[in-house]
């Protein structure tokens, strides 16, 4: 990942609301969820909800299929990863043990 799509991504992940939703697909997985249900589940209002999925899917965080009249949202992994790998890259001065309790946290979530 370069700096500037590292930022981007940031920004994105930088609101409280967007973050909670970033969270939300992330708990729901590869099958995401409809839009009413993410915003049934945050509390958000449609034109909110419409903007912060927006910016999520902007940054490369989040992506959106039709699915008969339903919009599904899901994370996007990959980009998830690669941003954690991006702040993660020049961690520990050569000295593993620093982020090993990070390292392991993050293989525990993800499976």
């Amino acid at each position: 990942m370069e700096s500037d799509d590292a930022v981007v991504a940031l920004s994105a992940l930088a609101h409280p609301g967007r973050l909670a939703i970033f969270r939300l697909l992330v708990k729901a997985g590869k099958n995401g969820l409809p839009a009413g249900e993410i915003a049934h589940q945050t509390g958000s209002k449609a034109n909110t909800l419409s903007s912060n999925l927006a910016i999520l899917v902007h940054a490369g965080l989040a992506a959106s299929r039709r699915d008969g009249r339903s919009i599904i949202y899901t994370a996007d992994f990959e980009a998830m990863g690669g941003l954690l790998s991006f702040l993660m890259e020049d961690c520990c001065a050569g000295e593993p043990a620093i982020c090993g309790p990070a390292v392991e946290r993050a293989r525990r979530a993800c499976g």
